[in-house]
């Protein structure tokens, strides 16, 4: 029953939460870029150096966390769990920003709907870790962080379901290699991104079963 009441010294949630934040941003620049880049070059890399402001606030964010942790002597849940959770989120957004940096690097011709369509699963999945992350103050929010998480669970499958079917189309359809290239690498890593929110969704199960 006590572990329902857990100490905030640190401000560890608050970390977690401002966090989770700048992984909402991120997602949303990158989902941003990928719906307009084939429309203005100028809007996508507005929409790039968001993802990059979000990275490096999420970066300061791990620090502090990091800081906080060395110096804490009573933590609100285990300082593994605390370590694993961080970085998780930090995950999220570097890979974030290596997609949106792929993206506008790499001189593709145009974002298919695949693309798109893997950009907003991205961004769904990160609304569900803010809001599992908001909810783990108090593990009597247990219930509905399971459910949040099984929804990650879901949209994973879903993204690598989209990926196969984007996969499979440019195998048969893109002609020239250096292209099929470019797209598999933007593929995957969209697909990533959704595998590493997968991750912090075990983690924040874990750390809800542990403590409860």
């Amino acid at each position: 029953m006590l572990s329902r009441f857990m100490p905030h010294e640190g401000k560890f949630f608050d970390l977690f939460n401002a966090h989770a934040e700048q992984v909402i941003l991120g997602s949303q620049a990158l989902a941003g870029l990928l719906t307009v880049f084939n429309d203005s070059g100028e809007e996508a890399e507005k929409q790039c150096n968001r993802v990059d402001v979000a990275e490096k606030a999420g970066d300061n964010i791990t620090h502090e966390t990091m800081r906080q942790l060395h110096k804490s002597f009573i933590t609100p849940i285990d300082r593994e769990e605390i370590h694993q959770l961080i970085n998780g989120l930090d995950d999220i957004l570097d890979l974030i920003q290596d997609a949106a940096h792929t993206v506008t690097l790499y001189n593709i011709r145009h974002i298919t709907p695949e693309a798109i369509r893997l950009g907003e699963i991205v961004q769904q999945c990160a609304e569900r870790v803010r809001a599992a992350v908001g909810l783990l103050t108090s593990m009597d929010n247990g219930p509905r962080i399971f459910k949040l998480c099984q929804e990650i669970d879901e949209l994973e499958s879903a993204a690598d379901r989209e990926m196969r079917g984007a996969m499979s189309r440019l195998f048969r359809d893109e002609p020239d290699v250096r292209e099929l290239i470019k797209y598999r690498a933007i593929y995957e890593l969209l697909e990533i991104v959704t595998d590493r929110c997968e991750d912090v969704a075990n983690i924040i199960e874990g750390i809800v079963i542990e403590n409860s």
